[in-house]
């Protein structure tokens, strides 16, 4: 399909260097690290601002899981005032920063219908409502969470009650005296059921499956830095059986108020199934006091109540699904080979996830967070610039 066939309304830009699709962090640390090798790049992001999912999809409350040097993005550290663990509003803040500090300037209100290789050309076509961008490199930076994941529950579709997800919840404070179900038990159902309960909500928590549930320290240092130091020396599975028993003297036993824990350790399950732990930020603590109470999974949802596997049934003033996010690549890349078209991953995990063929690659599909944001970041710039370099190293030649 080329410029040719395009719609009378549509116009057709042609971009030198890179397009990345996604301003998030791993848009911003592409273009950063291709603009310090000179190679120019244009973000395309269908918001209309750098960090949405930070900055629209996330509660007021929420922290960086792991300290802050385990979250900069490459050649610009956190401010030294900022916390070890840094606040949405100051990640955002350091994410505007960042795209000043390099010059990179999104195009805004660009969401992207569909993205296909033109084996004729040889590039990449990037249709957006309004124009047809074309180039010779595509980077996928969109995000492993780029939309909300709602669970297949029976009857949730004719439920009547009030329901939202977690992606639109800010805070507790309307929810006083309320009786309120947490569907989800990672990281944003904790700590959504925290923020709840915080506020003088009755909180239930769903918890289906078997988790790992670590402290965010233990004796005043990050459980993760932990980690990263101990596998300097050990086998991942030594250290499972270390950070597991800290896990129990800080916290307790799990299995005492209903929440089992998986045979495998939480570093190997992580890397085997990229299943992430829970780092407890406060709401474990409030379900062994009772104020958070553990309920099983749910069997059905009626009308207006929810039924659960163990015969109970409840009504509830309200209902947040916190079942977390899905990639949503699938759903416009026109290309098989690269990624799933399943799950929207690449096919290859990291660290091999990061170039396909034709000039395709993608940046912070690691499972890995921010860390695994900048190797990728770093790795496609350093590529993509060997062949910038060499194409106008050619093109001199022949002038």
């Amino acid at each position: 399909m080329s410029c040719d066939t395009m719609k009378p309304e549509s116009k057709c830009v042609w971009i030198p260097g890179p397009v990345i699709i996604g301003a998030g962090p791993s848009g911003l640390a592409a273009a950063a690290c291709l603009k310090e090798r000179g190679v120019p790049s244009l973000i395309l992001e269908k918001e209309g601002c750098i960090g949405s999912l930070w900055r629209l999809k996330t509660h007021d409350s929420l922290q960086l899981h792991l300290p802050k040097e385990f979250c900069q993005l490459p050649y610009v550290p956190f401010p030294s005032e900022f916390p070890t663990y840094a606040s949405k509003q100051q990640f955002i803040s350091y994410l505007e920063d960042y795209a000043d500090h390099f010059g990179i300037k999104p195009m805004f209100g660009q969401e992207v219908q569909w993205a296909m290789y033109e084996e004729t050309t040889g590039f990449w076509q990037v249709q957006t409502s309004e124009t047809r961008y074309v180039c010779r490199w595509l980077i996928i930076a969109s995000g492993e969470n780029a939309e909300p994941v709602t669970p297949d529950i029976d009857g949730l579709s004719n439920y009547r009650g009030e329901l939202m997800h977690s992606s639109t919840y800010k805070d507790g404070t309307q929810f006083k005296g309320n009786k309120i179900l947490v569907v989800g038990c990672g990281n944003s159902g904790m700590e959504v059921s925290l923020d709840l309960c915080n506020n003088g909500a009755q909180v239930s928590l769903v918890v289906r499956d078997k988790l790992h549930i670590l402290p965010r320290e233990v004796f005043g240092k990050s459980t993760f830095a932990l980690s990263v130091w101990l596998m300097k020396w050990f086998h991942v599975k030594l250290i499972d059986r270390i950070i597991l028993l800290c896990a129990r003297l800080i916290l307790g036993d799990t299995n005492e108020v209903g929440i089992k824990r998986p045979e495998m350790g939480p570093l190997e399950l992580k890397n085997y199934k990229g299943k992430t732990p829970v780092l407890d930020v406060g709401a474990f603590a409030r379900i062994k006091s009772g104020e958070i109470k553990v309920v099983d999974g749910i069997q059905r949802f009626t009308t207006n109540y929810v039924e659960f596997l163990d015969g109970r049934v409840e009504e509830f003033d309200l209902v947040v699904i916190a079942t977390g996010y899905k990639s949503n690549v699938s759903s416009w890349l026109k290309e098989g080979d690269f990624f799933n078209r399943e799950d929207g991953f690449p096919k290859k995990p990291f660290p091999n996830n990061w170039k396909g063929n034709n000039g395709i690659y993608s940046v912070g599909f690691t499972k890995r967070g921010l860390l695994g944001t900048s190797i990728d970041a770093q790795r496609v710039a350093e590529d993509i610039s060997r062949q910038w370099n060499s194409e106008t190293k050619h093109l001199h030649l022949k002038l």
